[in-house]
Parts: C-alpha cells; sequence; structure tokens
C-alpha cells in the first residue's frame, strides 16, 4: 500500500459511487453553477448564525451524497470530514445528526482530499463498505474567525482570497460504479515564513509544488498521465508562482492540464472575490461537482487534486508566527489503467 516516501498506492481501488455539493449565493452566480446539488439563494439559509449556516451546508451535501449513492444513511460505517472552524465543529454537529461513527480531521482547506484519501485508506483496508469523506466552509464564518467579521466591511488587498460558501461530500464503497481512487500523495509541512493571512495563495504554493513534485516521484507518472490536475485554492496569486516553482524544478505545466479550483469556482474578472475562491469547500465543491460530473461525461478519464492548505489559527497569528502549510494530493480515474 505503501508507495515511495509519502504516498498510498489503493489496490483495490475504492469507488466514489456518491457525491454531492451545497453552496451559497456567489458560487451559484459563478460558472459552475450548473454542477452543483443545491444552490442557496442566501447566506444566512434562514438560519440563526453564520455557523448554523455553514453546518447546514454539510448535513445537506451529506444527504444528498448519501441518497445518489442509492443508501442508506445507517449504510454508512464511517464519516471523515473537518472544516476551518475551531474544534471543527461544523463537522463534529454534522456527525452528531448523521449518527454515524466519526473521525474528526484538521487540514484547513487541504481538508477536502485530507479526508478522502483516509476515507479511501479505511475502505482499501477493509474497514468500511462505505464511508463518507466531507467537508465546508462559509464565507462569514472564516471571515469572522480569521480575519474581520463581515458585517466590518474592512477592505481588503488584491492578495485577499474569497471564502468559498459551500460543502461538499462522498460516499466511498468497495465495489459499485463511479470513478476509482487509485493513490494519494500526503503532504509534509512547507513553511517559507509568510506570515501575512491576506496573502495565502503565495503561502500555499511550495507546499502544492512540494506535494506535486513527491507525487510523482513517488508513482512514476508525470503531467502527461494526467487530463487534468488542479490545486486546491491557490487563486490568481499563488497557482502563477506554483507553476513557475515547478518549471524552475523541471516540471513544465501546460495551462490545459494544470488548474486551480480557487480560479474555476468564480469568475474573477466579473466578481468580487479579490485573487479568487479560497477554503475547505473550494476543492470540494469543484471536485465533487464539476470535476466529477465532466469523468462521468467522458470528458476527463484521469485527474490528480491536490489540495492546499494554510494551518495558521488566530492565535498563532496575533503572536506573529508564520504560517506552516501543507498539499494533499488524491488521483481519480475512470477505472482505466
Amino acid at each position: 500500500m505503501l508507495l515511495g516516501k509519502q504516498s498510498w498506492k489503493f489496490d483495490k481501488r475504492p469507488v466514489i459511487v456518491g457525491a454531492a455539493t451545497v453552496v451559497g449565493p456567489d458560487e451559484g452566480d459563478g460558472p459552475l453553477a450548473a454542477d452543483f446539488d443545491l444552490i442557496h439563494p442566501e447566506l444566512d439559509m434562514q438560519q440563526k448564525s453564520w455557523e448554523k449556516a455553514e453546518r447546514l451546508l454539510l448535513e445537506q451535501a451529506s444527504e444528498f451524497a448519501i441518497q445518489n449513492a442509492g443508501i442508506q444513511s445507517g449504510d454508512l460505517q464511517y464519516f471523515v470530514g473537518g472544516d476551518l472552524m475551531n474544534q471543527i465543529i461544523s463537522n463534529s454537529f454534522a456527525a452528531r445528526s448523521l449518527g454515524v461513527p466519526y473521525l474528526g480531521v484538521f487540514g484547513a482547506c487541504s481538508t477536502s482530499m485530507e479526508s478522502l484519501a483516509i476515507t479511501a485508506m479505511i475502505v482499501n483496508a477493509g474497514g468500511a463498505h462505505y464511508a463518507l469523506a466531507g467537508t465546508c466552509s462559509h464565507n462569514c464564518t472564516a471571515e469572522k474567525q480569521f480575519r474581520y467579521p463581515t458585517e466590518y466591511g474592512s477592505q481588503k488587498p488584491p492578495t485577499a482570497q474569497y471564502t468559498v460558501t459551500g460543502a461538499g461530500a462522498a460516499v466511498i464503497a468497495a465495489k459499485g460504479d463511479g470513478p476509482v481512487i487509485e493513490c494519494a500523495t500526503i503532504g509534509k509541512i512547507v513553511d517559507l515564513g509568510i506570515k501575512d493571512p491576506f496573502n495565502m495563495g503565495a503561502a500555499m504554493a511550495p507546499a502544492a509544488v512540494d506535494t506535486i513534485q513527491m507525487h510523482f516521484n513517488d508513482t512514476g507518472r508525470t503531467p502527461k498521465d494526467y487530463d487534468l490536475i488542479v490545486t486546491g485554492d491557490l487563486a490568481g496569486v499563488g497557482h502563477p508562482i506554483a507553476k513557475e516553482l515547478l518549471m524552475k524544478d523541471g516540471v513544465p505545466m501546460d495551462e490545459t492540464v494544470f488548474n486551480d479550483c480557487g480560479l474555476m469556482v468564480y469568475d474573477v474578472q466579473r466578481q468580487k472575490v479579490q485573487a479568487g475562491g479560497s477554503g475547505c469547500g473550494c476543492s470540494a465543491v469543484v471536485t465533487y461537482g464539476h470535476l466529477l460530473k465532466r469523468m462521468r461525461q467522458g470528458e476527463l478519464k484521469r485527474i490528480l487534486v491536490v489540495a492546499t492548505g494554510a494551518l495558521l489559527s488566530p492565535l498563532s497569528y496575533q503572536q506573529g508566527e508564520s504560517i506552516p502549510c501543507i498539499a494533499h494530493a488524491v488521483a481519480i480515474s475512470n477505472g482505466g489503467d
């Protein structure tokens, strides 16, 4: 199962038998709107707090994913998930509603692929017939916790990113119909000393590059083995940096193959999202919505999703610490060799 130094090969090829995404109004106004299962017209979603609205996103995405998989919630053996909130409360409370054995994980915005990799490992090892991976974020909860409450009206620099309001969930099974999870590369912490919480893309880009390089080293693959390689949420600042770093290391990336979820989820020219999207929900809704749909339609045969995360906290920022970053990669295919 261990492949090289940092990768897992799933020899039994766990299957994504059902997935779903639920988003807010800004994501529904973006170019991928047709690929989401549910779009909420208001940010508050008729809830009493932003945190309760975020929890609702994940609960609904989980319910839709279970329905799309053609199973009942009682068929699940495990739920693996996390989010950006302190003590990952959105996932913990959603797990309470699901009533399924629960493993909470935290990888900041890399949580989508961290949870998917762990879920695939459980299923591949025979630990479950069905397991659910999920994550979520909400623009107003993240802004309140990490920067300034939205109601404050603080101006943001062009390097800042716009936290995605959305949740994505996927049911992983030992067998069934759907894209298969081939392998995963678990990243390590990369910290180049950046301290600015309004410049996440630049902070996370080196971690994405490190994981991509290790994935190629461990698997023997190259960019030509993938129809699409997407980073999680490097957006308009971090994505060009990652591409330049890869080029310097002898790994050129074609623009038609290399993209970023933070650039795909919004129309960055039309929508007021600064450098692009971010948040746990960013790579989750793009992957479980848009990318899996393209795979089902036969447009993509094999993809590599490299979710990126900035592992800062309000406390570490206030104490002047730099921002440790990480990236986790998962390779998904239509089942071919």
